[in-house]
C-alpha cells in the first residue's frame, strides 16, 4: 500500500488482524530454530542495512523524506549502532537453556515473547527499526514495525532490504512486517492491541498510547540531557566531545546536550573553546528572536528539529549569525521551566549554558531542569574527579551517568564504553518507563526457570535477628 492511500477505520482492524495472523504463522516456523539458525536471521537482518550501498540509500531517503538530520551522520548512525548491536548479539545465547545456576538448582530457558510491536520515531526511521528487527529475532519473534509516518517510506525500504536477505537465507518474510501507509493514531493503536509485546520509541503521546494499550510495553522516557563540566575538568577535550555530540545529526538524538551546567571557574575558557570550534554565543536581543521562533505558542516548532545550526538561525532571522556557518548556536539561561523554554529538549544544535559557583551547585541546577524535563534518562560530566561522578549517580534522577565522552554517541551504547547498543534507553520510574537499562535482546524474551531441589538451609533465629535484637531489645 503506498503512502497517501486511504483505508476506511471499518477496515483497520481486519487489515491488522491479517497482518498479525501472518507474524503469527512465520513466528511458529521460527521457534523450532536453533541457535544457529536464528543467528543467521540475525545477521541477514544486520547486513540489510550495514551494507554500504544500502545504507547511504537509506539515509538519503531519511533525510529527503523527513527533512530532519543530515545524510552522512545518518550513513555513520545506520552503521555503528548496527554494527556494535551485532557485536553484543554474537555468541549471546537466546535459544533453550540460557544460564544455569547449580548452587540454586535453577535452569534458565529462553522463551519467545511473540509478536513484537515496534514503534519508530521519524528521527531515526532506519536506525531504529533495524535495531529492533534485530533485538526481536534474535528471541525467535516476528515483528511488526509502526514507524512515524514521515519515515514510512524509509522504513519500508529497510524491509524490502532484509526480506531481500531473508529470500538469500530461505527465511519467511512475515517475520518482518510493516504497518501499511497511511499510519495513523488508530492503525497503530490496534496493532499494539493485537501483538504480544509493545516497543515505542518517539514522542511521549505514542509511550502513553504504548502503555495504556493493554498489551505489555516498554517505552522510553522523554530527553533533555544535561551535562556538567566542572573545575577540574579538561576543557579542550570537553569542548571537543560536546561539539561532536551536539552537532552530531543536528542533534536528533534524545542523548544529545540540551543544557551545560559549567562551574565558574571553567565558564570563560570553555565557551572560548567552544568558540574556536564553531559555536556562537547568542546575545539577548538574538535569545529573544530565536525563542520566537523556536516554541510560537510555546510548542517546539518542527522547522528546527534536526536542522543546521545555520539553518535554524537563518529561519530566526539571524542572517548575520547564519553567515558565520556556526556549528551550533549557545544561549545563556537562568531559569527553568514553561516560562524558561531554553531549559527543555530543543532537538537541534542549540545548546543553553547555566553557571554554577562549584560542583555542588551544578548538581543542584540540573536536578531543577530534570525537575522540568529529562528525568530518567541520563546526565554528561566532564572531570577529573571521579567521586563526582558517583555523587550524580547516587543523587540525581539518572539512568546513566556518562563520563567524558561524546554523549550522543556513548549513551546508546559504544565501542569504549560497556553499554549495550541500543537507540531506545531506559528511564526508569522518574522517566515513567519500567525499565531503567538500554534496552536489549533480553527486553525481548520470555524466561522460563526449571527449579530442582538443593540441601535445605533453614537459618537461625539469631542470624537473622541478632543485630536488632542487640540494639533495640526483642520488645
Amino acid at each position: 500500500m503506498a503512502p497517501g492511500s486511504t483505508e476506511a477505520p471499518a477496515r483497520i482492524a481486519p487489515l491488522v488482524a491479517e497482518l498479525v495472523a501472518k507474524a503469527r504463522a512465520a513466528q511458529r516456523i521460527a521457534n523450532g530454530y536453533d541457535q544457529a539458525r536464528v543467528d543467521e536471521l540475525v545477521v541477514a537482518a544486520g547486513w540489510a542495512i550495514i551494507e554500504p550501498g544500502r545504507n547511504r540509500e537509506l539515509a538519503e531517503l531519511a533525510v529527503a523524506d523527513t527533512g530532519i538530520g543530515n545524510v552522512d551522520d545518518k550513513v555513520r548512525k545506520n552503521q555503528r549502532k548496527t554494527f556494535g548491536l551485532l557485536r553484543d548479539l554474537q555468541g549471546a545465547r537466546s535459544v533453550g537453556v540460557i544460564g544455569e545456576d547449580p548452587a540454586l538448582g535453577l535452569v534458565e530457558v529462553a522463551r519467545p515473547v511473540g509478536v513484537v510491536c515496534a514503534i519508530t520515531p521519524s528521527t531515526n526511521p532506519a536506525a531504529t527499526p533495524a535495531n529492533k528487527i534485530i533485538n526481536a529475532l534474535k528471541g525467535r519473534n516476528a515483528v511488526i514495525v509502526a514507524p512515524s509516518p514521515k519515515g514510512w517510506a524509509t522504513c519500508a525500504r529497510l524491509i524490502a532490504f532484509v526480506h531481500a536477505e531473508f529470500s538469500r537465507i530461505g527465511a519467511p518474510h512475515d517475520l518482518v512486517q510493516l504497518l501499511p501507509a497511511p499510519v495513523s493514531k488508530e492503525s497503530t493503536a490496534e496493532l499494539m492491541r493485537g501483538c504480544d509485546l509493545v516497543v515505542a520509541t518517539g514522542s511521549q503521546a505514542n509511550v502513553r498510547a504504548a502503555y495504556a494499550s493493554g498489551t505489555p510495553a516498554f517505552g522510553v522516557g522523554a530527553g533533555n540531557v544535561a551535562s556538567i563540566v566542572d573545575a577540574s575538568a579538561d576543557v579542550q577535550l570537553a569542548a571537543e566531545r560536546i561539539v561532536r555530540s551536539k552537532t552530531f545529526d543536528n542533534a536528533t538524538s534524545c542523548s544529545s546536550e540540551n543544557s551545560l551546567v559549567i562551574v565558574n571557574a571553567v565558564r570563560a575558557a570553555l565557551v572560548e573553546a567552544l568558540q574556536i570550534r564553531g559555536a556562537v554565543l547568542l546575545d539577548a536581543a538574538q535569545k529573544e528572536r530565536l525563542r520566537a521562533t523556536m516554541w510560537p505558542g510555546g510548542k517546539l516548532s518542527p522547522a528546527v528539529i534536526g536542522q543546521s545550526a545555520g539553518v535554524v538561525a537563518r529561519r530566526a532571522g539571524l542572517h548575520d549569525v547564519a553567515q558565520q556557518q556556526p556549528s551550533m548556536l549557545l544561549v545563556e539561561e537562568d531559569g527553568f521551566g514553561d516560562a524558561h523554554p531554553f531549559s527543555g529538549e530543543k532537538l537541534c544544535p542549540v545548546l543553553t549554558l547555566y553557571r554554577a559557583a562549584d560542583f555542588a551547585e551544578a548538581m543542584v541546577v540540573v536536578e531543577r531542569i530534570y525537575a522540568y524535563q529529562g528525568a530518567g534518562h541520563s546526565v554528561g560530566l566532564h572531570s577529573a574527579r571521579p567521586e563526582h561522578a558517583l555523587a550524580l549517580g547516587l543523587a540525581l534522577p539518572v539512568s546513566r551517568v556518562i563520563v567524558d565522552q561524546v554523549h550522543a554517541i556513548a549513551t546508546g551504547g559504544s565501542f569504549d564504553n560497556g553499554l549495550p547498543f541500543s537507540l531506545s534507553m531506559g528511564c526508569g520510574t522518574w522517566g515513567k518507563n519500567s525499565f531503567s537499562e538500554n534496552l536489549n535482546y533480553r527486553h525481548y524474551l520470555n524466561i522460563t526457570r526449571i527449579s530442582r531441589p538443593i540441601p535445605e538451609r533453614i537459618p537461625s533465629e539469631a542470624e537473622i535477628f541478632g543485630t536488632y535484637f542487640s540494639k533495640f531489645g526483642r520488645k
